[in-house]
């Protein structure tokens, strides 16, 4: 009997562990898998602007678009691939409506942008980043410090619509950064390793306590 409880409590504890380990395996496939499609989505051909894009059906589908900047921009302090700056969120005509597009990234020293009237063709990817939380700074003026598309097309006029770009023609001020899968958390093998882990110092604790029981009974 001493050394049954010890034996099942170290035998329950080890198959938890390794189930978890097992979990996250499972969790990285199915993660892997949407990754992958998010990728092949990414890069496929891009289509016209949907006339009523959702986000259900339309993230990160490929688009292409001509309009013509009708406003002055925001911009969007953070931390971004490549480095701090301000992303340059625009209003764009085109066809009739106004939309957002999300022309790339200026450094921090860059001024006032003024691209008012500009002629754009434009491809990228249909967006809507979930950037905002409790912590979120409000807005400072023309400074946002997430991509928050109702309270922005709200801001701008425009239909709550955001087009990230991957090309912009003619160039202009910011270099573009579009959408990926770099944001996207998979740390699901990282967490598998950690529950076998604890698994096999688990089986050599109990190991170790059993052994200590049957020198005590001897």
């Amino acid at each position: 009997m001493r050394v049954l409880v010890p034996l099942l409590f170290g035998l329950v504890g080890f198959a938890v562990l390794v189930s978890l380990g097992v979990w996250q395996l499972q969790r990285l496939e199915w993660k892997e898998g949407v990754i992958a499609r998010i990728e092949s989505r990414i890069g496929a051909d891009p289509v016209p602007l949907p006339a009523a894009p959702t986000p259900e059906a339309d993230d990160f589908l490929p688009v292409t678009l001509e309009g013509t900047v009708s406003g002055a921009p925001l911009r969007v302090l953070g931390a971004w691939r490549g480095g701090t700056g301000y992303r340059i969120v625009a209003p764009v005509e085109t066809s009739g409506r106004r939309v957002l597009v999300d022309l790339g990234i200026v450094p921090l020293e860059t001024g006032a942008l003024d691209l008012g009237g500009t002629a754009l063709t434009i491809e990228g990817n249909l967006a809507w980043p979930d950037e905002t939380n409790s912590s979120t700074p409000v807005p400072d003026g023309e400074t946002w410090f997430a991509r928050d598309v109702p309270a922005m097309a709200e801001a701008l006029d425009t239909a709550p619509i955001l087009v990230v770009a991957r090309t912009v023609t003619p160039n202009v001020a910011p270099t573009p950064s579009p959408v990926g899968t770099d944001g996207i958390p998979n740390s699901h093998l990282g967490y598998a390793i950690q529950w076998f882990g604890l698994a096999l110092v688990w089986a050599g604790m109990t190991v170790f306590l059993l052994w200590r029981i049957t020198r005590r009974t001897v």
